[in-house]
């Protein structure tokens, strides 16, 4: 039998559909609560997005076997949730893709993922950064920002280059000459921002870099140096580390976790905060370079 509601419902469906008043739609919408969008100045709900929000609402969720991490890369993150996935085997869906910040803040807001790892900018400005950015997005006002450890940001570069840096026979800034190829990572990639606030203390753009093409990870970004086919780019120490690579360290960043009130408790992101304060896993930390785990597992950050 064919449902008497339409794929995109307006907001007088919507309240009889959850058997709501309709200025409560609008409320619940124009705080972010509702999965919906706004064409040209009002408001449609997906109805597939609303089903999937009420049984994720439900006491024990629907999806309590699934957690999908989108945004920022990073080691040591994807060795905790490998390790993870490994363990759950078959009993969980657990996964990691590597989608730089901004897009994994719209794959949250749009309920594609369950967590989204974020990086922008120097440790120092996280506490009024990191919040900045989130309230760009629908659906931040159920969001909670939780500190996963401190990294250290820079230039990864060949051994060789990195020894002509530290006995000085080359500056940092003089690998922005025509001379030297540039491995970038993707538009909204806290990376990219890191290297762009680099580039301007010293009068530059992107734009005027030897780019060899853009990376969609820090791994890979890594791995065209380490195949001789870049000889620079921006990422963590740790990302270095982990290919045996040289680094310049540029500046000390905070990485963070944003994730869903309604699914902050459950057992999955809770086995991945409690995974990251594990000692065996800082050591493994500590030996890639770069990390700072004071604050882990620390609520930087809740929308009132």
């Amino acid at each position: 039998m064919e449902s008497a509601f339409p794929e995109f419902m307006n907001a007088k469906q919507v309240a009889e559909y959850l058997d709501l008043n309709e200025k409560k739609v609008y409320a619940l919408a124009n705080d972010g609560l509702l999965p919906a969008t706004k064409v040209t100045g009002k408001w449609l709900f997906p109805k597939s997005m609303l089903d999937k929000w009420l049984l994720d609402s439900c006491h024990n969720g629907a999806l309590n076997d699934r957690l999908l991490i989108a945004g920022s890369d990073d080691p040591l993150l994807q060795m905790v949730v490998g390790d993870m996935a490994n363990k759950l085997g078959s009993t969980a869906l657990v996964g990691y893709t590597s989608t730089g910040t901004r897009q994994g803040l719209s794959m949250l807001s749009k309920g594609h993922v369950d967590m989204c790892a974020i990086h922008w900018g120097h440790a120092e400005e996280a506490l009024l950064r990191h919040p900045a950015l989130l309230q760009q997005y629908a659906g931040h006002k159920n969001w909670v920002l939780i500190h996963a450890f401190e990294r250290k940001q820079g230039l990864v570069v060949s051994q060789e280059i990195a020894e002509c840096v530290n006995n000085r026979s080359l500056m940092p800034q003089e690998l922005l000459s025509a001379r030297w190829r540039w491995a970038l990572r993707q538009e909204g990639a806290g990376s990219m921002r890191a290297l762009g606030e680099w580039l301007h203390n010293h009068a530059y753009t992107v734009d005027m870099l030897t780019s060899v093409g853009v990376c969609h990870s820090e791994r890979e970004l890594a791995s065209a140096i380490a195949r001789g086919e870049a000889d620079v780019g921006c990422a963590s120490q740790s990302t270095a580390g982990e290919l045996g690579l040289g680094f310049i360290p540029l500046c000390t960043e905070a990485f963070e976790l944003v994730i869903p009130k309604n699914i902050y408790f459950r057992a999955l992101p809770q086995q991945l905060l409690q995974a990251l304060s594990d000692t065996d896993v800082q050591g493994k930390g500590d030996k890639l370079g770069g990390y700072q785990f004071e604050r882990t597992g620390i609520q930087v950050w809740s929308a009132k």
